[in-house]
Parts: C-alpha cells; sequence; structure tokens
C-alpha cells in the first residue's frame, strides 16, 4: 500500500483499502424494516463461527454502548456496588 502510513503499535491496525471502500457505503438503519432481511441470514454463519450446533444465537443491534449496559443491566441488581 504506497504512500499508505503504516501504524506498527498495539492497538488501531491498518485497514486494507477494498474494507475502506466498502466502509463508504450508506449504513443500514437498524430499524428499519428492511433491517431483518439483513441479519436472518447470518444467524447459521454465527452459529458456524462458534461451532454452535444446538444453541440459540443473538444479534443486539445496537452501539458498543448500548450492549455494555445490556450486559450490566442484566447482572447487576439496584444497590450493587461495582469497581
Amino acid at each position: 500500500m504506497a504512500g499508505f502510513t503504516h501504524l506498527f503499535i498495539p492497538g488501531p491496525t491498518n485497514i486494507p483499502e477494498e474494507v475502506r471502500q466498502a466502509m463508504n457505503l450508506p449504513m443500514e438503519d437498524m430499524r428499519a424494516a428492511s433491517f431483518p432481511n439483513l441479519t436472518l441470514p447470518l444467524f447459521e454463519d454465527i452459529k458456524k463461527v462458534f461451532k454452535n450446533e444446538t444453541g440459540r444465537v443473538f444479534i443486539y443491534p445496537s452501539s458498543g454502548t448500548g450492549a455494555w449496559e445490556a450486559a450490566m443491566t442484566n447482572v447487576l441488581s439496584p444497590g450493587d456496588r461495582v469497581l
């Protein structure tokens, strides 16, 4: 990738040009009626990735902070002390 500055540190990594171009497409609205058509086919693929033959998989359409909030809400009770 001539003319591209390379990072040689832990953390952010270089992104191939093909991926950068793919990210130049409009984002899908997770609340749009068409969103399930995009995500439903992913369930079988995700099962293969995690070698899950019998369990259920879930896709949580939110920001990263939304997923963290959901996780913490479901494992902590009001008044719990956390570090």
